[in-house]
């Protein structure tokens, strides 16, 4: 078989740093087009790679048959209806995180899958992290004993994104904290406990310290600088509890928060051994052995977890396999964050038997 040609929409920096250098580096694939409503970007992301066309319009891609892959990074607002029209025009999607702004969004992002019978994979790439399936594994084989319980806190001291953009408008991105950060986190939760149906969800989300962006005080900006003139309507702090069908999960978390600690893990409880994984690092295994307390650090093979997402997203298309990325698995993830915010909303426990 020949390469598989990709499209690219979306050319900003989880695009540029990521999808597209993956794309260049799996011998496989075939960059053909690079888009971006921005033409000077997309030329800078042709000029980059070495290859592809730079173009505005993605219906160039959709009228295209020879494209068989496409990536979406665009801001959160565009994931459904770009996955969609491109599942319909025959293409297969690797949309990035989260799914999309709504649960009803990523539901409709699986129907159009399930009528195209095409793959579509969510950018949830710590399920192709070298840690986490070490983790994953060592639950599934019981190291840990039975998993009652999971905590989770993704907290910074000021770290709003882009304040007044749109990180902050909830129309473009659905929410703040929670969708941003938090769903990251809850998916590394779902994946290693092995996707375990929700069953109630209670949470509260809060827009504090931004809400008056004059005042937001503030030592650095990714996404910035701020818009002073734009709008900030989501969370920075948000706190939920979900009862699954297995171990019940709390988290805290927050962009901005006025306590000056950073903290970023996930702690997984079990009856005979706990771990505690820093995101993005190592984790720490604790327990006890011959009336003695342990606590170790294991060491393992790593690879590049974007690497290993393209790479599975492009074979997956050959073979047929289902990814643990798949829409069909993923959507769990959109169904409890649009729970917590409901919850919030609603002030009362969410149901979702």
């Amino acid at each position: 078989m020949g390469k598989i040609k990709v499209a690219v929409i979306g050319c900003g920096a989880i695009a540029s740093s990521q999808h597209i250098k993956a794309y260049k580096d799996n011998p496989d694939a075939e960059i053909k087009y690079l888009c971006d409503i921005d033409l000077s970007r997309a030329e800078a992301a042709v000029a980059d790679v070495g290859s592809g066309q730079a173009i505005t319009d993605y219906r160039i891609i959709l009228e295209d048959p020879e494209v068989e892959a496409v990536s979406i990074c665009t801001p959160n607002h565009l994931h459904a209806s770009l996955s969609i029209a491109c599942l319909q025009a025959g293409k297969n999607v690797l949309c990035e995180k989260p799914a999309a702004r709504t649960y009803a969004e990523a539901l409709e992002m699986q129907k159009a899958q399930r009528e195209s019978g095409k793959v579509l994979n969510i950018g949830v790439v710590n399920r192709f992290n070298s840690g986490v399936n070490v983790i994953k594994d060592m639950i599934e084989a019981g190291e840990l004993g039975e998993v009652y319980h999971v905590y989770v806190s993704f907290r910074a001291h000021r770290s709003i994104p882009g304040l007044g953009g749109a990180f902050t408008t909830k129309a473009i991105a659905g929410g703040g904290a929670l969708i941003d950060w938090g769903v990251h986190f809850l998916d590394i939760v779902m994946y290693c406990l092995g996707d375990p149906l929700p069953k109630t969800v209670t949470g509260q989300a809060y827009s504090k310290l931004g809400k008056d962006m004059s005042d937001y005080t503030y030592l650095n900006m990714w996404a910035g600088p701020p818009k002073l003139d734009g709008t900030y309507d989501v969370d920075d702090f948000v706190t939920a509890l979900i009862r699954t069908e297995g171990p019940t999960v709390t988290l805290n978390g927050a962009w901005a928060q006025n306590i000056g600690i950073d903290e970023m893990y996930i702690d997984f409880l079990g009856d005979k051994s706990g771990i505690r994984l820093q995101y993005g690092k190592e984790f720490q295994l604790f327990s006890a052995r011959n009336g003695s307390l342990m606590e170790s650090t294991p060491q393992y093979r790593t690879s590049d977890m974007f690497q290993n997402e393209i790479d599975g997203f492009l074979s997956c298309i050959r073979t047929g396999e289902k990814l643990p990325s798949h829409i069909d698995t993923v959507i769990l993830s959109s169904r409890i964050i649009q729970a917590i915010y409901d919850s919030s909303d609603q002030h009362k426990e969410m149901t979702l038997d």
